[in-house]
């Protein structure tokens, strides 16, 4: 559409051009236009006009004509009054993130009528007034996200509160006495909310589960998998079934399976490590060629589809790693005894045998059942000292192997693969679960041997089922995607890194733009702003996910990628092994929309189990830098927010903020564009990436949050309070009775 008049554009008045630009939208509903694209298309050359555009796109974002989908980019609002989405608290003020996907819209604690966290609602969106955000009121609650709250107990008497992150629910939960399974006050327990009625000002819960004392580790890791819907105990019904299974591999099934128990075989494992699903073999065969063994234990034979104990493992989809334990997907029984690669003990495996050259050309290769019989279980740092020494058992395999694996990762890299070796922050914990000490676990050479092949197993299985061969057609399949980073987010990346004196490319072939990141990456190393940056180049690119619809993996250079290497641990392998078994007896594809749903979930659950991941490393964080209260570090802004600035510090990467309201020497504005805090009257700059000397001002281990204070120039220590302001209290009520109760939320 061009609606333009050349000979009288100068004189154009503005209530013409916003008839113009209004009349745009509505032939456009669906269509999202920025001011150079609305100047484009109305044949505005003057830069008045130009600049009265983007004043009437304003105007009509204020008034609810037009909707702001991203900064400067707008869209016809055709919501009506009402509006569905989905509630967000994950930051200081609530939001609705509507479904037609623009701006997240302002709700205020008095409008949210009982919603919560996560919820899926109808609101009725307020008429748009100049200058403020839209605003909503929730209507209705259509899908409650969570009924089950992790918090303290507080009893009083005849009644009781759970106490619980304002995060997640504003109210805490009234619970009637009879209703408090065994709980004493300032214990966290598990409680299922009942009922929110609107006449009640709390909802009404019953205890579920009593997890334990307050500050107990246990107690502690359970409450944060409880936080997050995960399992932290396996039902006994289930474990009882496994120990049912014959743990017996007889003549039989040896014959059906390709025997390679005489070939030299082992693993290679964390030294802490109990159940062992890989195991790599290798031997020279009479064509000259080099075999490689990738065996995986084959979870699928002890199994079966409709069990109990598959339903468990499809329900938890991945096992749960925190920074103390972890929570198996699969009974103990099979997890680290029947289906663990142990060594100089027949184990049945599913196996991925391939011939190569010395230059680890592929020649061909075999996938399918196998029996094995590891030789040797070596730790990552005996198999490093191998490839270090040239010394040690099976040295001639080993050696060979990691010649092999580094040719295959720089070929990888050479097609574009990203190298995101990111250094991971590890604690050692005493007896009680207390961090003692912070160490840095760094992918060495024996850590790399080890993945490219399970990467080569991965692809290679991928490929046989996605790319069949001519006259073949491809068959519904798991496949692990990674798509192309956002545009957007990587120009923004792109521009933050400029202010460190670094340049990327973000266009052109992908294999340019990924060399560009991993030149990046190799710029950075040993730099003080190595962590954030690499941090910030993860976060710009997309989370690689299951789908059946294959779109390759864009981090790995792969066309075809999958989880097979895994079974033990990731519930997406498993589906695997079923579909390459039932795809070898020539059976029909299964149904796609079926195992997308499957995918889904697996996908959803390990979002889920990361989590909970990052909690308890960040609860140990909290725990460790308690101890160190008024120590003084020096660190680097990690991030920038209206409420304060987030400090990584240097030795130890534990992380914490500043908040904004113990920066007094000036009034603080937040610059969203640039990732910095400015002062009003001194222009003093915060800035993302900038180095920064912080005191340990405070430590709240119930939030899992650190406060730091900031260090000036030629001070020593700052004054700060190391307590949290005392509580304030607070009164609740549930319909029409009232309780007073101490400790109540403190205002920060």
């Amino acid at each position: 559409m061009k609606d333009k008049t050349p000979k009288t554009e100068g004189r154009m008045r503005k209530a013409d051009l916003k008839r113009s630009v209004t009349n745009l939208f509505n032939q456009e509903p669906n269509r999202s236009f920025n001011y150079k694209q609305v100047s484009h298309i109305l044949g505005l050359t003057k830069t008045p006009l130009k600049q009265m555009a983007t004043e009437i796109l304003s105007e009509l974002s204020d008034n609810g004509t037009l909707i702001e989908i991203e900064r400067g980019k707008f869209r016809l609002n055709i919501r009506g009054g009402n509006i569905t989405g989905t509630i967000d608290r994950t930051s200081r003020k609530t939001y609705l993130i509507p479904d037609d996907g623009g701006a997240p819209i302002f709700i205020s604690e008095r409008n949210l009528n009982r919603a919560m966290d996560k919820d899926y609602v109808k609101a009725f969106l307020y008429a748009g007034r100049k200058g403020r955000q839209p605003e909503a009121e929730v209507l209705e609650v259509v899908k409650r996200a969570k009924e089950t709250f992790v918090g303290v107990l507080d009893i009083t008497g005849s009644y009781a509160f759970l106490v619980v992150n304002k995060k997640y629910l504003s109210n805490d939960i009234f619970i009637p006495a009879d209703k408090l399974k065994g709980g004493k006050n300032g214990q966290k327990a598990l409680v299922k909310m009942v009922r929110w009625e609107e006449q009640d000002k709390n909802p009404v819960g019953e205890v579920i589960d009593i997890l334990g004392d307050q500050g107990d580790n246990n107690t502690e890791m359970h409450a944060i998998l409880a936080e997050f819907g995960l399992p932290y105990k396996y039902p006994e019904k289930v474990e009882a079934e496994a120990e049912k299974i014959d743990a017996g591999i007889t003549a039989e099934e040896i014959a059906k399976r390709i025997d390679c128990r005489d070939i030299v075989t082992f693993t290679i494992d964390p030294r802490d490590a109990k159940d062992f699903d890989d195991a790599l073999s290798l031997r020279k065969l009479d064509n000259g060629f080099w075999e490689v063994g990738i065996h995986i234990a084959d979870v699928t034979h002890y199994v079966k589809p409709k069990t109990i104990i598959n339903e468990e493992a499809e329900n938890r989809a991945t096992s749960i790693y925190l920074v103390d334990r972890t929570i198996p997907m699969l009974p103990e029984k099979l997890s680290n005894g029947l289906c663990s690669l142990r060594p100089n003990e027949e184990k049945l495996t599913y196996s991925v045998l391939v011939q190569m050259d010395d230059e680890a050309n592929i020649h061909d290769y075999k996938i399918g059942r196998t029996v094995i019989e590891s030789d040797r279980r070596f730790t990552y740092e005996e198999a490093q000292q191998i490839i270090e020494t040239g010394e040690g058992d099976y040295k001639e395999e080993m050696l060979q192997l990691d010649k092999l694996a580094k040719i295959l990762r720089e070929r990888r890299f050479k097609a574009g693969a990203i190298a995101f070796d990111r250094v991971e922050v590890r604690f050692e914990i005493d007896e009680k679960g207390k961090p003692t000490s912070v160490f840095f676990k760094e992918a060495k050479d024996s850590n790399k041997l080890v993945e490219e092949f399970m990467l080569l197993a991965n692809k290679t299985v991928a490929t046989h089922i996605g790319k069949p061969g001519k006259g073949r057609k491809g068959k519904t399949f798991v496949y692990r995607i990674h798509d192309e980073p956002n545009p957007e987010k990587l120009q923004n990346f792109a521009q933050f890194i400029h202010r460190f004196g670094y340049k990327l490319k973000t266009s052109g072939k992908k294999s340019e733009v990924s060399s560009a990141v991993n030149h990046l990456l190799d710029e950075v190393q040993g730099k003080k702003e190595q962590n954030l940056i690499e941090t910030l180049a993860v976060r710009s690119m997309a989370k690689a996910v299951y789908s059946t619809e294959n779109i390759g993996h864009y981090g790995l250079a792969f066309d075809y990628y999958t989880h097979f290497t895994s079974p033990i641990r990731r519930y997406p392998d498993m589906m695997v092994h079923r579909l390459l078994t039932r795809y070898a007896e020539d059976k029909p594809s299964v149904n796609a929309s079926e195992w997308e749903g499957r995918c889904q979930h697996s996908s959803d659950m390990e979002q889920l189990a990361a989590n909970a991941e990052r909690a308890s490393i960040k609860y140990k964080q909290v725990e460790f830098m308690s101890e160190r209260l008024g120590q003084v570090f020096d660190g680097v802004i990690s991030g920038v927010s209206e409420w304060g600035i987030y400090v990584e510090l240097n030795e130890n990467k534990c992380e914490g903020m500043i908040p904004i309201r113990d920066l007094d020497d000036d009034f603080y504005i937040f610059d969203e564009k640039n990732y910095c805090l400015e002062g009003h009257r001194f222009r003093k700059k915060f800035q993302l990436g900038d180095a920064i000397t912080v005191q340990v001002a405070r430590a709240n281990l119930d939030k899992k949050q650190l406060d730091f204070a900031l260090v000036h120039e030629g001070e020593e220590k700052p004054t700060v309070s190391t307590t949290y302001p005392s509580a304030r209290k607070e009164s609740r009520s549930k319909g029409k009775s009232s309780g007073t109760k101490k400790g109540g939320r403190r205002r920060r």
